[in-house]
């Protein structure tokens, strides 16, 4: 049974700086990607940033290239989100995810998302 499971999260003024974690489990595929979307209140939940198993391949939305990278530890099974230089507009929940058989690019751009975690609350507040 896959489990994605999501900390870090939490209040902090507009620019400073968040790292969520994610513990995965439970898949035993070689190829498949995993990484970060989120949704604000009113709005479709969209990818933040994916890492590709096969080849550490990333991918980044637009709106935090170069503010947040994403990072992994293969032996923990273990994935993470740095997010500095934070902004009012990342407010959402955070959602870590898993997409098998896929790349970075196309879970991130094209939402290809097999199992969820259940998110934690990232609010960029003064």
């Amino acid at each position: 049974q896959v489990q994605l499971v999501e900390s870090g999260g939490g209040l902090v003024q507009p620019g400073g700086s968040l790292r969520l974690s994610c513990a995965a489990s439970g898949f035993t595929l070689d190829y498949y990607a995993i990484g970060w979307f989120r949704q604000a209140p009113g709005k479709d939940r969209e990818g933040v940033s994916c890492i590709s198993s096969a080849d550490g391949s990333t991918y980044y939305a637009d709106s935090v290239k170069g503010r947040f990278t994403i990072s992994r530890d293969t032996a923990k099974n273990m994935v993470y989100l740095q997010m500095n230089s934070l902004k009012f507009e990342d407010t959402a929940v955070y959602y870590c995810a898993v997409g098998l058989r896929t790349s970075a690019q196309a879970m991130g751009s094209h939402g290809i998302v097999d199992y969820w975690g259940q998110g934690t609350q990232v609010t960029v507040s003064s």
